[in-house]
Formats: C-alpha cells, sequence, structure tokens
C-alpha cells in the first residue's frame, strides 16, 4: 500500500498518483491499466489533456471497484463560470464513465478571467455539496490568487496543484498552502516536462541529470526520479509523475522502501533555482488558450 495522504475534509489519498499529461489517447488506457496493476490508486487527468475517455477505459480495464480508484480532473478555462463549470462536471464523468469525481479543480488562475474563476469555483462548491465530487481544489494558482479567491467563496480548496521540483520548490507558495490547510500536489514532481515552448523553457536544465541528485540516488541503488518522489513523499506532498512507460510507471511507485536523510533532504532543497519551466501563472488567457472543451 502507498502512503496516503489526508486532505483537509477528511478525503484520502494517495500520496503517488499517475499523471496523464501529454499521454496521447491512445497510449493512456494501457497506462493507467498497467499503474492501476502495479499498485497505483490515484489517476490524474484532465478536460484540456483530451485523454478522459481513455483514462476511464483503463480504469475500467483494471478491475478494481469504481470506489478503489481516486480520479483526479480539471476544468479548462474555457469553462469557467458557474453554469459552465456544472456543465463541465458532465462532460468530464460522461467521458470518464463515472457518477463521482473524487477531485475536481479548476485547471489555471486565469488572471484576466478572474469574476469567471470565482463563478467556476462557486459551481464546485455547489458539486461538492451535492455529494457528485468529494474534494475540490485548484491548479496553477499564486498564493495571492488564493487569497484573491478565499475572499470569495466559502470553503478552502484541497489541494493547489502546481510546478514543483527541486529546481522550483516554490517554498513560500507551500507554506501559504499550509497556513490554510491546502495541500501542495506537485505536477512534473521529477522535472520532467519538455514539450513548452517559445518562453518557458527553452534552456532549462535538467533536473533528472543534476549530479547532486545522482550522488544521492548512487547511494540508495536507486534512480535520480526515485529520489526526487521520495523528497516529496518525506515532505508531505502528493505527486503525479507521468508516464506510459510500463518499467517507469512501475519505478516511480517504488519508492516506499528507503529514506532520505535530513542532509539529504536538505541537499536537495538547496538545488531551488526559484525560476519554473511551465508557463507563468499569472500570464493573461488569449482565444488561442480559450479552446472549446468536446462534448464527447
Amino acid at each position: 500500500m502507498s502512503e496516503v495522504l489526508n486532505l483537509n475534509n477528511g478525503v484520502r489519498i494517495p500520496a503517488i498518483g499517475l499523471g496523464v499529461f501529454q499521454s496521447p489517447p491512445d497510449e493512456t488506457a494501457a497506462a493507467v491499466e498497467t499503474a492501476l496493476r502495479v499498485g497505483y490508486r490515484h489517476i490524474d487527468t484532465a478536460a484540456a489533456y483530451g485523454n478522459e475517455r481513455q483514462v476511464g477505459e483503463g480504469i475500467r480495464r483494471s478491475g478494481l471497484d469504481r470506489d478503489d480508484v481516486i480520479i483526479e480532473t480539471k476544468v479548462w478555462p474555457s469553462d469557467y463560470g458557474y453554469d459552465e463549470t456544472l456543465h463541465a462536471w458532465e462532460k468530464s464523468t460522461r467521458k470518464l464513465g463515472v457518477d463521482r469525481l473524487d477531485l475536481l479543480i479548476l485547471h489555471q488562475q486565469a488572471a484576466n478571467l478572474f469574476d469567471r474563476t470565482i463563478a467556476a469555483y462557486r459551481a464546485l462548491e455547489t458539486l461538492l455539496a451535492d455529494g457528485r465530487v468529494r474534494a475540490i481544489g485548484v491548479s496553477n494558482f499564486t498564493a495571492s490568487a488564493i487569497d484573491r479567491l478565499m475572499a470569495e467563496v466559502e470553503v478552502v480548496p484541497a489541494v493547489n496543484q502546481v510546478e514543483l521540483h527541486p529546481y522550483h520548490s516554490q517554498g513560500a507558495l507551500q507554506e501559504a498552502h499550509a497556513a490554510r490547510g491546502i495541500l501542495t500536489q506537485a505536477w512534473s514532481p521529477i522535472g520532467g516536462i519538455t514539450f513548452y515552448p517559445g518562453p518557458w523553457g527553452d534552456e532549462r536544465r535538467n533536473v533528472m541529470q543534476d549530479e547532486t541528485i545522482a550522488a544521492i540516488a548512487a547511494a540508495h541503488g536507486k534512480s535520480p526520479a526515485q529520489v526526487m518522489l521520495r523528497w516529496h513523499l518525506q515532505q508531505g506532498r502528493s505527486a503525479i509523475p507521468k508516464s506510459t512507460n510500463p518499467g517507469r510507471i512501475a519505478e516511480n511507485f517504488d519508492v516506499f522502501d528507503f529514506e532520505l536523510s535530513p542532509d539529504e533532504l536538505a541537499r536537495i532543497d538547496a538545488l531551488d533555482t526559484a525560476e519554473g519551466s511551465g508557463p507563468d501563472p499569472d500570464r493573461e488567457f488569449g482565444e488561442r488558450m480559450l479552446f472549446p472543451i468536446p462534448e464527447a
């Protein structure tokens, strides 16, 4: 069994989940099925990924009971607004083939659309009150955006899913989360995003090739990815590594049989550059980014 984290409303989720960002739809069902057979019990997807249907297929193929799997998905800003977000829930559950979501979060803070963002979050509150979701949250929100949101809504987000890895550990944001009881959930937990073009990381360094992490990995007979995931676990974060490779899926879950020392954790913490590889959360959302989410 994996380590489990308690959300601020009592819902429990595994500390390690499988992410499917940039997983081709024709590979996603097999990746999800493989992960669930390995032992994962948390799958993270999003409406904007275009593979919710395949996530549902992979869960069904696994033969596990629906209640044994935590399903997390995200609402894209083109579906922000109260009624629009209620409909986004309908689209996602239809594609996934379920009647309830375990964790539904807003995908971006959409700084120039914040009135719609607030309305979308109020729709999440309604879905939570109705029992159609078990927990709600946000993704890619800054601390100031969370403050702005909480001035308008009632339910504190259960999670904020953000880019977080040794080169971008976001200490101040993690402290803001802890003050409000929000779980920090890491996307790109091993620094593995490679597809962002333009100003978002053309010259970024590869965390997987870091000498400090390699040395710690060698000392434990583990891979750099496993060391980084263990770093997340020991510091109380949820981590969502992504892979469609069966060997890597299994490797990323094999992180419960060793422990990093306080000195090793501190050495990894010291690698922070305060620079992320992904898009700036404060950027404006133009028409190009407000692509529609299909009904089916």
